[in-house]
């Protein structure tokens, strides 16, 4: 007999299900905004056996199943982003249509046969006068797709397989960032099965970075990608702020993991002194030593602490069962009769205490003596009182740093979920991770990633010339090494700068020159644009009004243009006080992406962002203020596509006061 009810029958309902959830999916990538559907058409073949396709964000088709747009992830699209001259890959003609929303703005034709070779040395690009229109364009404060603008290189990042660990390293402006999202969106394409059920995941170094690139993947059809900042990944904890360098620098070590270890074997205790209890009208007994064995095969067996406690309980009342004077008592007869008394509850609890990862990160920063005993052997004393810190009320109103959840994600690891806890404590994994700024993390972030990694599949983007903060890498080498997998490595360069300027470029990498990253800068394709301009202001006090003056002068030649005030982290306050009290209207990074025509950005947030004009204040500061100075001051110098004004008190940097 089938049972049904008013929705019908089980398989029925379910059927519908499916079907409902490939309706939504599909009308979602439908639903592109105001993007162009079609950016390319590639004609294939002789005169007599051409083919024409034109090529689209998504795939369309007629009510005969017949193609009107080819998706620009299916392998009969790779001719329009990789033929060339000398490699036309069948084409005969490739066809851009340049276009602003949904508006035609021009149509370019580039033509292969025998008689067209290109012997052009360097880079090779197509759709030039669609590529430079959008370099032209003004910045939305968001981050748009390039998918019609795709170059060579990119595309065979994009494309590359699924399997193992792809690095991609990249200076600013190569596009580096929205290469990664394409070829997210690419696997999905190409390998939707498995990866729609294991899942796709995004990490970025921080939240304003997600609130400007949260846009590029749905143009692209895909919405259904996690984007995540790595706090994210713990959601019980209270994330707010972060650590001084030199703490992150503790607790990013990958002894922390030792660390940790030592602080839960500490909660693995046998008593210290016999267990004697009522029963009855007998005692019943366990011992010292008993317990001490106990203890020791709980750790043999089981490599997480929580998965140990059903073990270590039922042997305790196997013990106490078998002091008994009568042969014949049951173990489980006894544990249900005394599991919930006083006694043997704190007798559980000091054993094998059932443990939360927040409570036990915070008993054990709230302790000295905890922290010496579970650290000694890996830090110093200074490091040991670097990481004390005073005991709140209760674990879950500690407010964490995010500097903290790679040790609560260890801790949680090496716990396990307890018992009624499994959904929200067991660690999720994913079929393929993306991480952008990959050179910032510590050891015991990548060891964070790695255990989200399903198989090994993972795209690492970076720039080493920007790495900063605490565990700013100096090569990739590091990195490989943490995340190693059975699957392997490859790397990837991009090499073309198109954000920047020439004029721009050469002035940054003047900041690199005494670097030994082994990486050139990317080549501009922009060779023109406005020298940057140095501003000397001769006292401290006229600084705001001089950065003012600055903003309505930019903002003048810009148009609707967005512009980005740059500033040492300590200038914040008072620089956004400034522009208030002169009527310019400005956001603040920190609290929204850049949906301001201005917006004043810490140089500890800038990264990865991107502006037509940048005012970078006081560089000497952010040279000063952070341990790779020179390249934060780096990263804060190539953010603006058009313009970039430089003003200071204090005297420049010695590498910006070559050559001028």
């Amino acid at each position: 007999m089938v049972e049904s009810g008013r929705g019908g029958t089980h398989q029925a309902r379910f059927e519908r299900d499916v079907i409902s959830d490939q309706v939504n999916k599909r009308l979602s990538q439908l639903d592109i905004g105001d993007a162009s559907l079609v950016f390319g058409r590639i004609d294939q073949g002789g005169t007599n056996e051409s083919e024409t396709f034109y090529i689209g964000r998504i795939a369309v088709w007629d009510e005969k199943q017949d193609p009107i747009t080819v998706d620009w992830r299916a392998p009969i699209a790779e001719g329009f982003y990789r033929a060339t001259g000398k490699h036309p890959m069948g084409l005969t003609r490739r066809r851009h249509f340049a276009s602003r929303k949904k508006v035609l703005l021009g149509i370019e034709d580039e033509f292969f046969g025998e008689d067209i070779v290109d012997d052009s040395e360097g880079p090779v690009f197509k759709g030039r006068m669609t590529l430079a229109a959008t370099m032209e364009q003004a910045r939305t404060g968001r981050l748009g797709d390039i998918v019609a603008t795709i170059q060579g290189e990119q595309d065979e990042i994009i494309r590359s397989s699924l399997s193992g660990m792809l690095i991609v390293q990249g200076g600013p402006g190569t596009g580096k960032t929205v290469v990664a999202l394409h070829r997210a969106a690419y696997l999905l394409y190409t390998h939707r099965f498995p990866l729609e059920g294991q899942g796709v995941l995004v990490i970025g170094p921080n939240r304003v970075f997600l609130t400007y690139i949260e846009q590029v993947l749905p143009s692209l059809g895909e919405a259904g990608v996690r984007l995540a900042v790595l706090s994210d990944l713990i959601p019980r904890a209270k994330v707010r702020g972060y650590d001084i360098e030199r703490i992150a620098a503790i607790k990013g070590r990958n002894s922390m993991k030792d660390v940790v270890r030592k602080a839960i074997q500490d909660r693995q205790r046998p008593l210290r002194k016999n267990l004697r209890i009522g029963y009855g009208l007998q005692r019943l007994n366990l011992t010292v030593e008993q317990s001490e064995e106990i203890v020791r095969e709980g750790q043999r067996r089981y490599k997480r602490h929580n998965s140990a406690r059903d073990f270590v309980r039922d042997q305790v009342f196997q013990k106490l069962a078998e002091s008994s004077k009568h042969q014949s008592l049951n173990p489980e007869k006894l544990k249900n009769d005394l599991a919930s008394t006083l006694d043997m509850r704190k007798t559980l609890e000091w054993m094998w205490p059932s443990l939360s990862a927040e409570h036990l990160i915070h008993d054990l920063f709230g302790s000295r003596a905890l922290l010496q005993s579970a650290a000694a052997s890996f830090f110093t004393d200074e490091d040991i009182e670097a990481l004390y810190r005073s005991r709140s009320l209760h674990a879950l109103e500690v407010e964490w740093t995010s500097d903290d959840v790679p040790i609560l994600d260890e801790a949680q690891a090496q716990l396990g979920p307890r018992a009624g806890y499994k959904e929200e404590e067991t660690i999720r994994t994913y079929g393929h991770i993306v991480v952008d700024e990959a050179q910032d993390l510590s050891p015991m972030e990548l060891r964070m990633l790695k255990r989200r990694s399903l198989n090994g599949s993972m795209t690492l983007v970076g720039d080493i010339a920007q790495a900063t903060g605490a565990w700013a890498h100096d090569n990739w080498d590091g990195i490989v090494d943490a995340l190693s997998h059975k699957s392997g490595t490859r790397f990837s360069q991009l090499t073309v700068g198109y954000r920047l300027p020439q004029p721009t470029m050469d002035v940054a990498i003047r900041l690199l020159r005494d670097t030994q990253f082994g990486f050139n800068p990317p080549v501009a394709v922009r060779e023109a644009g406005d020298e940057p301009r140095f501003v000397h202001v001769g006292i401290p006090a006229r600084l705001p009004a001089m950065v003012v003056a600055l903003v309505r002068a930019e903002l003048e030649k810009l148009g609707s243009g967005n512009l980005a005030v740059i500033v040492p982290d300590t200038h914040l306050k008072t620089m956004s006080e400034s522009l208030h009290s002169s009527g310019i209207g400005h956001g603040l990074v920190d609290a929204g992406a850049l949906e301001d025509q201005v917006t004043l950005v810490p140089v500890s947030l800038v990264k990865g962002l991107e502006v037509d004009a940048a005012v970078v204040v006081e560089p000497t500061e952010i040279v000063d203020g952070e341990k790779n100075g020179l390249r934060a001051l780096y990263v804060a110098l190539t953010r603006a596509t058009q313009r970039l004004a430089i003003v200071h008190t204090k005297p420049l940097p010695k590498p910006l006061q070559e050559e001028r």
